[in-house]
Order: C-alpha cells, then structure tokens, then sequence
C-alpha cells in the first residue's frame, strides 16, 4: 500500500489530497488533529484513497476515537448547523453587497456557534462572492481551527464583542455610506425622531478612530457594547450585533435607513418634529421587551 505522511499538517486540503492521487497513494497518514476540508474528502472519494490517523511517534495507527480537538471542529464546523449557518452569512454577505453596503472586499460577518468558537467571513473576498467553504471557525484568542482561507483581520473586533456583550450571537461590520457618514462627522443619529429607529437601535455609540485590523481598533468597542447594539466606528464604517447573523444585517438596514431618511427631513427646510417622552417610553418599553441593550446615553447627538 502505497501512503503519503501528511502528519506535519494542521489542515488538510483538497490539493494535498490531489497531489497524492497523482502519486498513486493509496493511503494519507495524518494526525488525529489534523482538519480535512470538505473538498479533500470530495478528494478523498474520487481518488479512493483511505486516511489512516497516526500519532507522530507511535508505531500503531490510534484505535480510539479522534481526540476533542476534532470532535471540536467536527462539531463547530462541519455540522449541520454549522452548514446552516455558513449558508445564512453568505446570505448575509450578498445582501450587504446588492445594497451597497460593502465594496471591493470590505466588510466581515461571523456567528458565535459556540462557548468559545466563531464562524466568520475570510479576509479579501467579496461578500457577494464568498460560498459557506470559504469561512472560517476562530477562537475566542482568535486562533484558527478550521477553514481553507484567512480569518477576516478584522476578528478581534467581533471578538471584543461576544466577550463584553454575552447576549451577541452574530455580528455585522460594513460600511453603509449614510451611516458611516455620521461617523465621520463624529456625530450620531437622534433619537425620539422615529419609532422603528429607537425600537431596533435607539442610540447608537461613537467609538474613537483607531487603524482597523488592530488591537486597539478591536478594543475600541469594549465600554459600549454591552449597552448598545449599534456602534458607529470613527472614519471607518459601523457594527451591529444581534442573536443571528439576519437579524444583525437588518439592523444595519435600520441604521442606515434613518441616517438616509432624517438627512432629507434636515434638506426640507423645516423644523421637523420630535416624538414626545411619554410616547418614546413606550417605544423603549418594546425594545426592552425584545432583548436589546438599555442603550445608554452617548455624546456627540446629532440635532
């Protein structure tokens, strides 16, 4: 039986298996830890060739089960509701891209799926491109486990925000012209002007300018996530979170709706009216019924 020693590899692709077959490898040896790709079992089939999971330094192939290493991402990658769920982001990511929302390869999407595991978009591609083999599963450190692409550079900002916002499922970063507008303006949209906006935003908050990709960027976001699940990001664009990827999108809608809309009011050329405080009560009182953040005041409103 001819095999091919695949056990220095963390991840093994669809070319690695390819490569073998060429050869006329009957056989992989590969680390118990070690990731396949869905296309390297595709590969796997069409060349017949069997995977034997051998330990570096033993003489026997393991008779045990993989170790929870790839149960881990057996089960936070490859699972049905994984597949779900990478179907909706790219869902998600065509939907910002027909909207305007992303250019070029702007924009990241991920899921929190686990305790400590993260689906989420890789770096330079087009969100109306991207298919569910192209993401990626990350840690909580922002180590990746799974996936035949680079993570998005922008991960540790989504992972700011699942550790300091433990009721965010998914979240959405883009850069949707009105509303990136007012974080370059260094201002936020008012509140109390429209019901559907203070229902799903309320207030949205203003993070300092850091450069994107960064630590310092990622941390930006820390003191407000908890208590608002819209964040304008300085000179940069603006992140909303939600409990699923959908629901995170349509929040960017309903940011950058408003911020569309309340600019026409302001070119109308006249006073324009506010909801009164009984009335924008009521409206907290069905956002607080709903789940979302108590939206704490922030500075720099717009008027």
């Amino acid at each position: 039986m001819a095999s091919v020693d695949l056990r220095q590899q963390r991840i093994i692709s669809a070319r690695d298996v390819e490569a073998a077959g060429i050869g006329r490898a009957t056989e992989i040896l590969a680390d118990p830890r070690a990731i396949l790709e869905d296309t390297a079992r595709d590969m796997l089939a069409k060349y017949a060739i069997a995977v034997r999971f051998v330990a570096e330094d033993a003489q026997k192939p393991f008779e045990a089960s993989p170790p929870a290493e790839s149960e881990r991402v057996a089960e936070y990658f490859y699972s049905s509701e994984a597949l779900d769920i990478k179907n909706e982001i790219c869902s998600v990511g065509r939907k910002l891209w027909l909207r305007g929302f992303v250019d070029g390869n702007g924009g990241n999407i991920s899921y929190r799926i686990g305790e400590d595991e993260i689906i989420c978009t890789p770096t330079l591609f087009s969100k109306f491109d991207m298919t569910p083999d192209d993401l990626c599963l990350v840690d909580l450190t922002g180590n990746q486990l799974a996936g035949r692409e680079r993570h998005t550079s922008e991960v540790r900002l989504h992972i700011e925000t699942y550790k300091n916002a433990p009721q965010a499922k998914a979240v959405v970063h883009c850069h949707s012209p009105y509303a990136t507008a007012y974080a370059i303006c260094g201002h936020v949209p008012p509140s109390s002007i429209s019901s559907e906006f203070d229902v799903f935003i309320g207030r949205a908050a203003l993070v300092q300018y850091e450069t994107p990709g960064t630590p310092e960027f990622a941390e930006t976001v820390r003191p407000y996530v908890a208590h608002h699940n819209a964040i304008l990001l300085a000179n940069h664009g603006v992140m909303c979170w939600a409990d699923t990827p959908t629901h995170a999108e349509w929040y960017v809608e309903n940011l950058e709706a408003f911020c569309r809309t309340f600019l026409i009011a302001r070119q109308l050329g006249v006073p324009y009216s506010h909801i009164p405080d009984e009335k924008a009560k009521a409206l907290k009182s069905i956002r607080k019924k709903q789940g979302l953040p108590d939206c704490q005041d922030c500075n720099n409103e717009s008027s």
